[in-house]
């Protein structure tokens, strides 16, 4: 079987880490791409001298042409500016618009057949720029989102109750950002509900915990956001889509009626594969969490609308 070759765009911390962890995985070939002059080709030549010690055949290279991306399986797009303290996701925007409508418009020229998964912040919003630029299926773009909100979810969770964090399921929906809805009915701890072990109250508190997740990273950082954390579940994702896993993860899709929305890339439970979105899955929702969803989804839409004035 041939190898996969995969594109990371944006060699921050973000990107770096991607790189890291999918040639750790031995996930296929890499380019790391940046705009800066040496950069990528630095840190893709260390992490290529780093498979012989960790024993994988996966070639890393830095590249500032996207010539070197031609071909690409799977494009992750990283690029963008980093919150700082006391900035939102959303003030963001017109800065991360402009950096990734152009880095998937020049990618996907160069790897028309690409499945994108999107990184950057404000995370929908960036993953319908990615689409309009591209004019791909929209099923071939993907946000990372859920997988994170959900990591964070389970982090908290396992740190409250003491058990391992494999053995806990959670699922968050929504917008990524302060209207997430972490869904504390479809969470469980070895398939035990997990109301069992936590208080409704307590648990109030760690879903909040959940929904400022990453600002809480970034004022303990100071300096930037969280990015580890980002990075492996961005590689999850990427794990699905190269070995056509099928596997059943939050993250956010373009929903065409389902869940009653229209046209909106928001959080979702999706079956990623080779073709990328292969089935968005509707879980049944109370009034209430389909209320706290809908709002989630016309905060998404609102952003997007801003969007539109900078496409």
């Amino acid at each position: 079987m041939s190898k996969k070759k995969l594109t990371v765009i944006g060699s921050g911390n973000v990107g770096a880490s991607v790189a890291a962890y999918a040639s750790a995985q031995e996930l296929g070939d890499i380019v790391l791409l940046d705009i800066l002059e040496g950069v990528p080709q630095g840190k893709g030549l260390d992490l290529y001298e780093a498979t012989p010690v960790l024993g994988v055949d996966s070639r890393v290279i830095g590249a500032n042409d996207y010539e070197a991306t031609s071909g690409s399986d799977l494009v992750i797009i990283t690029a963008g500016i980093a919150r700082k303290p006391g900035m939102s996701r959303d003030d963001l925007l017109s800065t991360n618009v402009k950096i990734v409508g152009e880095v998937a418009e020049k990618s996907s020229k160069y790897s028309p057949n690409a499945i994108i998964i999107v990184v950057s912040n404000p995370l929908d919003a960036m993953v319908y720029t990615a689409w309009k630029k591209t004019g791909f299926d929209p099923r071939k773009i993907i946000g990372m989102a859920g997988i994170l909100d959900t990591a964070r979810f389970r982090t908290f969770i396992a740190q409250e109750t003491g058990i391992s964090v494999e053995d806990i399921q959670a699922l968050v929906l929504g917008g990524h950002g302060d209207t997430m809805v972490p869904l504390t009915r479809y969470c469980f701890i070895g398939g035990v509900p997990v109301d069992r072990f936590i208080s409704s109250e307590r648990l109030d508190q760690i879903v909040q915990r959940t929904r400022q997740g990453g600002a809480e990273i970034v004022s303990l950082l100071k300096t930037g956001s969280a990015y580890y954390a980002p990075a492996a579940s961005a590689i999850q994702m990427a794990r699905s889509v190269l070995l056509d896993k099928k596997r059943l993860l939050p993250v956010a899709a373009y929903l065409d009626g389902e869940y009653g929305q229209k046209g909106v890339f928001v959080g979702v439970p999706a079956v990623l594969g080779e073709a990328g979105v292969e089935k968005v899955v509707e879980v049944e929702l109370t009034q209430l969490e389909a209320k706290a969803f809908g709002e989630s989804v016309k905060a998404v839409k609102d952003l997007v609308k801003e969007v539109d004035k900078f496409l």
